[in-house]
């Protein structure tokens, strides 16, 4: 197979994470799911994905759509299409599974998900991160991760702007 091959894979859809699910839970291997928009990588996304993946076996990252982005953001953003923002996460070694969501919140994916480890950055207190309810039932974890100070999309795309 070849790197694109393997990199396109690790983008699943809805109905295809459930069996990818089933053997990593036969393998009983800890998932961890994260969300977001990572609209421009930088090293602040970088940071953030590879602790995340740190705390378990499997890394699930939830992406917004072009319109879920759109929504949160604002109608200048995404930047990068949804194909070019999985692509990019997908092809890091550290993350497992790409899954596109259209809704505002992740919610009904960690529903679906029902990873061991559901992980936000530390701008979240863990008891109002969406999800939290769910994994506290289930006996699992919710971790936040310090941001590195001075990273962030919206800082990039003002510099860019300005210059």
């Amino acid at each position: 197979m070849t790197n694109p091959e393997i990199i396109h894979r690790k983008i699943l859809s809805r109905s295809q994470i459930d069996q990818t699910l089933a053997y990593w839970r036969f393998k009983d291997k800890r998932i961890v799911f994260t969300n977001g928009c990572f609209d421009l990588i930088h090293l602040g996304h970088i940071d953030y994905l590879a602790k995340a993946a740190d705390l378990g076996d499997i890394l699930i990252i939830g992406l917004n759509t072009d319109t879920s982005t759109r929504k949160l953001k604002g109608p200048g953003r995404p930047i990068n299409d949804e194909h070019s923002r999985a692509m990019i996460l997908a092809s890091f070694f550290f993350v497992d599974a790409i899954i596109l969501f259209d809704e505002e919140t992740p919610y009904e994916l960690i529903q679906q998900i029902q990873p061991d480890i559901l992980v936000k950055g530390a701008d979240y207190e863990p008891e109002d991160i969406i999800g939290y309810d769910i994994i506290m039932a289930k006996g699992g974890k919710v971790e936040t991760i310090s941001f590195l100070p001075g990273y962030s999309t919206s800082n990039i795309e003002k510099r860019v702007r300005n210059s």
